[in-house]
């Protein structure tokens, strides 16, 4: 492992703390361990469990999967949810609403429906849904 801050990977064994060797980096002379810490998730899996529970996975059953705590997804969800509600703007006005429609077969394929999803265009919020047919009778329903 390279030195955590000159990244060199120029080092010297430097003793022992808490049963882990120390190191100490030639360079910068900072003292360092190669062994994670036991409460340290690498980011791969951090978004690992943030795939899951968008897929709708529980925290525990998530938890068993990664081989981590139900407890830590817990928090990872949570700051993740914090983080982007820092993004998100609020009370803004929609002033753009796009519409888009999906053709779905209800049985079989003479029976159809039409569902109609709008959205807003520049804040990308789901706004609101009909199922129906494609008239414009549908379309004003909204």
């Amino acid at each position: 492992m390279d030195c955590p801050r000159s990244l060199s990977s120029e080092k010297i064994k430097n003793g022992f703390v808490r049963g882990l060797q120390r190191y100490e980096c030639k360079e910068c002379s900072y003292s360092y361990t190669v062994e994670k810490r036991s409460g340290e998730y690498s980011k791969a899996t951090k978004r690992k469990a943030l795939q899951l529970y968008l897929e709708g996975l529980g925290f525990r059953s998530i938890g068993r999967i990664l081989g981590v705590s139900n407890v830590s997804v817990l928090n990872w969800i949570r700051d993740f949810g914090e983080k982007v509600k820092s993004l998100q703007s609020e009370n803004k006005a929609i002033e753009y609403v796009e519409l888009d429609e999906v053709h779905s077969y209800i049985g079989n394929k003479k029976k159809y429906c039409w569902i109609w999803i709008a959205v807003d265009r520049f804040g990308k919020r789901f706004i609101n849904f009909f199922v129906g047919d494609r008239s414009n009778k549908s379309v004003f329903k909204f």
